[in-house]
């Protein structure tokens, strides 16, 4: 069995296939998921796993030097952006990596998630709850 915090075998394969600047979404229960994109849905009821807990456990794995986030969420989620800059401070504390962070409008984020490895939809309720994390490289 495993020893690592992530336990999903499906989130754990997409990570493990990563290459450098590849990317991998964690979205809210509502994000748009195209066909063609994987899905990889965790949601079982309302908050149920939550966004936070989902992008922890995904951080104790995956190195990451770039993420996306929607512009709106600094205005409907200001909470929600506060717990991701919490956790991204102790990732780089924890790793000394120091992803750049960049807002971008909500159609956008919309349009580039569907590039990437895969989804992973939480039951998350919070508005805008959703990340794109790009993959870096650990040497």
């Amino acid at each position: 069995m495993k020893r690592g915090t992530l336990l999903n075998s499906e989130i754990s394969s997409v990570i493990a296939s990563m290459g450098h600047t590849d990317s991998l979404t964690i979205g809210d229960a509502g994000l748009p998921i195209p066909l063609h994109t994987k899905r990889i849905d965790l949601a079982v009821t309302k908050g149920v796993p939550s966004f936070i807990q989902v992008l922890s456990a995904v951080l104790d794995e995956l190195c990451i030097e770039k993420v996306a986030l929607a512009e709106e969420m600094r205005n409907e989620n200001s909470e929600g952006l506060d717990d991701i800059l919490a956790l991204m401070t102790e990732y780089e504390s924890k790793t000394g990596y120091k992803p750049s962070m960049t807002f971008i409008p909500h159609k956008d984020f919309k349009k580039l998630s569907a590039d990437s490895r895969a989804i992973v939809r939480t039951g998350e309720v919070m508005p805008f709850a959703n990340i794109i994390l790009f993959s870096g490289v650990t040497f």
